[in-house]
């Protein structure tokens, strides 16, 4: 299926999406303003573009005329926060059920918004669609997962040909407390991790023989994190040994304050063992992009000005660090405005207030996030 949808298939995917989703759209007193210029026409000054993941459900997105009207101002390029991946698309081994991400890509397509595909495959067990986790790979079980694969690569490729160009094709293969690769259910059945990847990328690229193919993982530049960049080192080192077809490596860029430095009154970090990592994956040929990008503050004291001027500086060391290699391609935010992220569940405060780690606040104004992004674009 090639989606070049028009822009009245556009509308009549919107129309069915509170059913899709099971939700109702969460309106604005009015449409948000969105400064001027935007974040990705400040980013594309060195031909690099700005995005953000949406969703179908929960306000984070294009059922939110206000949230869609943000996205739609700042952006150059959206991804899917859930609806392609397996959890999503495929409710069983013979299913795929694609209309949630159809109806994001006929908005984007009628938003004149880039696609990114995010993800083919989600190496983390507990991450599975249950029937993955218990699936009987038979007598041959090395034939059944390889088709397994291959099928799901092809489907999704093949369903939105002509509409995505770029996909995250393998997600957190590498455990970060020991760098070692992950073992599943499936790369058993493979015959080991390096099997695995090789095998979804060299899909990809026969799939997508134009398209950028990323590795995407979590490290990042804060203490912690020295196994696991070690460990998506030694594994790009492998791809390009083995010829594996990888263009870059996707930086989630989650970056977390869950202590402070007391020098900096910020989140610690490291930016000399950071740069050196940086360094020696695009010494390999990667190019680099940032996929998932918010800011963690459960270290920072509760008054919300000091959380908004405190977030704004860690981000803005980060990107100033970034902006700094030419191989960084597209930066993408996990969410727009805070109440929407992610983070609210998945990392909440001890204290239990809001997290402040979008660039926009819960009435859809522009926060001191917002400015810190901007001036890294505009100064890069």
């Amino acid at each position: 299926m090639n989606l070049s949808l028009t822009r009245r298939g556009a509308m009549a995917s919107l129309g069915a999406l509170p059913l899709i989703a099971g939700v109702g759209p969460v309106f604005a007193a009015s449409e948000p303003a969105v400064p001027s210029p935007s974040l990705n026409a400040l980013a594309m000054r060195k031909k690099r573009r700005f995005g953000s993941c949406v969703n179908t459900g929960k306000g984070g997105g294009i059922l939110n005329p206000a949230y869609a009207a943000i996205v739609a101002g700042e952006c150059g390029v959206i991804v899917p926060e859930n609806e392609l991946k397996w959890q999503a698309t495929r409710p069983a081994p013979d299913k795929f059920d694609f209309a949630r991400m159809d109806a994001i890509v006929a908005w984007a397509q009628a938003s004149k918004l880039a696609i990114r595909g995010h993800t083919l495959f989600w190496d983390r067990p507990e991450r599975f669609p249950k029937w993955l986790s218990a699936y009987d790979f038979g007598a041959n079980p090395a034939r059944e997962a390889e088709r397994l694969l291959t099928t799901h690569i092809r489907t999704v490729t093949d369903h939105y040909r002509g509409a995505i160009h770029s996909y995250d094709v393998v997600n957190e293969a590498v455990d970060s407390g020991t760098g070692a690769l992950r073992v599943n259910n499936v790369t058993q059945a493979l015959g080991g991790g390096e099997a695995l990847l090789d095998l979804a990328f060299h899909t990809a690229r026969e799939q997508v023989p134009q398209g950028e193919l990323v590795y995407n993982d979590f490290m990042s530049w804060e203490p912690g994190y020295r196994k696991h960049c070690a460990g998506v080192l030694r594994l790009l080192e492998g791809f390009r040994k083995r010829g594996t077809p990888v263009d870059a490596l996707g930086i989630q860029s989650h970056i977390e304050m869950f202590s402070l430095d007391p020098a900096s009154g910020v989140g610690p970090y490291l930016e000399t063992e950071w740069r050196r990592f940086l360094d020696e994956v695009v010494g390999m040929g990667y190019k680099l992009l940032i996929t998932e990008f918010d800011v963690k503050d459960k270290a920072l004291p509760g008054p919300v000005p000091l959380r908004d001027e405190r977030v704004g500086d860690f981000a803005r060391r980060y990107f100033d660090l970034m902006v700094d290699y030419d191989a960084l391609g597209d930066v993408l935010a996990w969410g727009m405005v805070d109440k929407f992220s992610w983070l609210q569940g998945f990392a909440p405060r001890d204290d239990k207030l809001e997290g402040r780690a979008c660039p926009y606040d819960d009435s859809y104004r522009p926060k001191p996030l917002r400015a810190a992004l901007a001036r890294a674009f505009a100064t890069a």
